[in-house]
């Protein structure tokens, strides 16, 4: 493979969780002179929109899962239509390698490759492979790690496996070189509250309870950002007016997240995959409440590789109360040299060139063919 007449197909979809790594990645690769195809689904062809590549191709999916066995089934009839599409797809693009970064999206265009015999790279960004990956992991020509240790790898999965850490956007590689912002005696304490779609309702519902539980010199002191559900604005502005807040912006998005990351003390939020990366690349403490009643309980897994370094405070969702926050709080608040500790053990832990790490990977893979 020459650099130069090279065709990369980034698989992805869904989440911008799948999506943002592989837009990390596609910048990495055009700056090498790459070709950049990305493959999709229509669910995400918002996000997609400003997504760094020649072509974007809409292929069907759909998630087998659930207890209907209508649904199930309707899931692989459509899962089936989209693996057609895709190897027509493969044909004409003629890319000389796939990357998948899983979720069901990428199952059509990932499976078809493999069989038609183009070398496919998996990049998984959890702590736990997701069952689309494992499901590829066997046909792959190399994997890629978001996180040190891996659980679920399927043990006939054979291809090399590679720590590269998750690719980062530009803003989040911007946002990092912002230093810790110092914690000074009756200063302003900045929070920042996200936990996207999934995670929004519960940090609604907890933590405007855990502030209105604070010793009024604290709150005081508070200076909040929150993402809250649309739904859901109104009553949580009026809950924060009535507490007198100096300062507080509730939204249900946030364009400018890492930039909002960097200035707080402190990060509540869900531990995705992305959001962990970030949080260490930035290097911010944080209180993270695993999404529950996942099967393999990935972002259990992912929040506790800062945990155990002392980065972060992961409490599960059934724990997750207004006193056991307005306690961990009152704590963190009390003591900031707690805050400046985990804030370093965080940065310790980031990863900025993951996306020239994985570019590296597949250039390797695709010019082996």
């Amino acid at each position: 493979m020459t650099v130069a007449t090279a065709t990369i197909l980034l698989c992805a979809g869904g989440t911008g969780g799948h999506l943002f790594p592989a837009e990390s990645l596609a910048h990495a690769l055009r700056a090498r002179g790459v070709r950049v195809v990305l493959a999709t689904d229509a669910r995400v062809d918002s996000i997609a929109a400003g997504f760094p590549a020649s072509e974007i191709v809409t292929i069907a999916s759909a998630t087998p899962s659930g207890r209907s066995l209508i649904k199930r089934g309707a899931a692989l009839l459509t899962l089936g239509r989209g693996f057609g599409v895709a190897a027509r797809q493969i044909k004409r693009i003629n890319p000389a390698a796939i990357v998948g970064f899983g979720g069901y999206p990428t199952v059509p265009p990932m499976l078809a490759g493999q069989i038609l015999r183009v070398p496919t790279v998996l990049h998984e960004q959890n702590a736990v492979m997701g069952r689309a990956n494992a499901f590829l992991a066997r046909g792959a020509r190399a994997i890629a790690t978001g996180f040190r240790e891996v659980r679920g790898v399927p043990v006939k999965a054979l291809a090399p496996r590679t720590h590269t850490g998750n690719p980062l956007r530009p803003a989040v590689i911007e946002a990092a070189k912002r230093a810790y912002p110092p914690v000074g005696a009756g200063a302003p304490l900045h929070l920042l509250v996200f936990g996207g779609s999934q995670g929004a309702r519960v940090m609604g519902e907890v933590v405007p309870a855990a502030i209105a539980n604070l010793p009024a010199d604290l709150r005081a002191r508070l200076r909040l950002v929150q993402q809250v559900r649309a739904e859901d604005l109104t009553q949580v502005q009026n809950l924060y007016l009535g507490l007198g807040l100096a300062g507080f912006e509730a939204a249900p998005f946030f364009k400018d997240l890492p930039a909002r990351m960097a200035a707080a003390h402190l990060v509540i939020g869900r531990s995705g995959a992305s959001t962990v990366s970030e949080l260490a690349a930035i290097g911010r403490p944080a209180i993270l409440v695993p999404l529950p009643g996942a099967l393999d309980q990935d972002q259990a897994a992912n929040a506790a590789t800062l945990s155990v370094i002392g980065a972060a405070q992961a409490i599960p969702q059934a724990a997750f109360t207004p006193d056991r926050l307005t306690a961990e709080l009152v704590d963190l608040f009390t003591n900031p040299e707690k805050l400046t500790a985990a804030a370093s053990a965080a940065k310790s832990a980031g990863i900025h060139d993951a996306a020239e790490r994985l570019a590296d990977i597949v250039v390797a893979t695709a010019a082996r063919t």
